[in-house]
């Protein structure tokens, strides 16, 4: 692929495309071996070396990382008030990112994050139906009876009910656990759904995403780049339907 310097450098997060272009025209970006003051000169992705300050700058076209997403970071490019999910990824090399998805405020666990809009767009689209899992704690027992209004659907405020979901048990006391399917995104959807049934989420964390398992390495806050496999069953999970 072969990108204007400014746009490159701009892209990789050097500056603004005005900045970057003051950086360039006082000499300070070199490629290969040649510094230019050029702007507009093309540049080979695949074949050219650029060095900003005499840094090298790689270009990456698309980043997707996997991120253990805790409680009280938002789900957003930028907030006025609150650390974004963004502001934990240390060594994006983009700055176009963005979340797949959110996650409440208080909600931990899978988030992807990735400037890559079409898969985005695929893992998101309603017409798609991407299973979702969470694993949740509940004030109240969890019953049979709620495993079967789940798989029926549940009003909660929407034009129609919510699609079948498979509400596992996994404890069912004063405090239940239990692990649930969705394939559906709808705001504060698991806390409405329980609500529905006269419950409430105490704890909310999301474990899978389509084929996109949450690696239990990461710790709170921690993230890594997806591997060529996993982010290849994710394209062909995005594609299936």
């Amino acid at each position: 692929m072969k990108l204007r310097l400014d746009k490159y450098l701009a892209d990789m997060g050097i500056g603004t495309r005005t900045e970057v272009k003051k950086a360039i025209t006082k000499g300070q970006v070199r490629v290969n071996e040649e510094t230019v003051k050029r702007p507009e000169i093309k540049i080979d992705t695949e074949k050219d070396h650029v060095f900003y300050q005499g840094q090298m700058v790689a270009y990456a076209e698309y980043e997707y990382y996997m991120l253990n997403k805790p409680a009280g970071v938002v789900s957003a490019t930028e907030d006025k008030n609150d650390s974004t999910v963004l502001d934990l990824i240390d060594e994006k090399q983009r700055k176009d990112l963005f979340p797949v998805g959110r996650l409440d405020k208080d909600t931990e666990g899978l988030l992807l994050i990735t400037n890559d809009g079409e898969l985005a767009h695929q893992l998101l689209s309603p017409k798609k139906h991407v299973d979702k899992v969470y694993f949740a704690r509940i004030d109240g027992k969890v019953t049979e009876e709620d495993v079967r209004r789940f798989t029926e659907g549940l009003e909660i405020g929407e034009e129609k009910p919510t699609l079948p979901a498979h509400l596992e048990i996994l404890k069912s006391e004063e405090i239940s656990e239990i692990r649930l399917t969705i394939r559906e995104g709808k705001f504060h959807q698991v806390k409405r759904m329980f609500h529905a049934v006269g419950k409430e989420v105490i704890y909310l964390k999301r474990l899978q995403m389509g084929s996109l398992l949450l690696d239990p390495r990461l710790a709170l806050g921690e993230y890594r780049e997806l591997t060529g496999q996993e982010l290849e069953a994710l394209r062909d999970c995005s594609l299936l339907r």
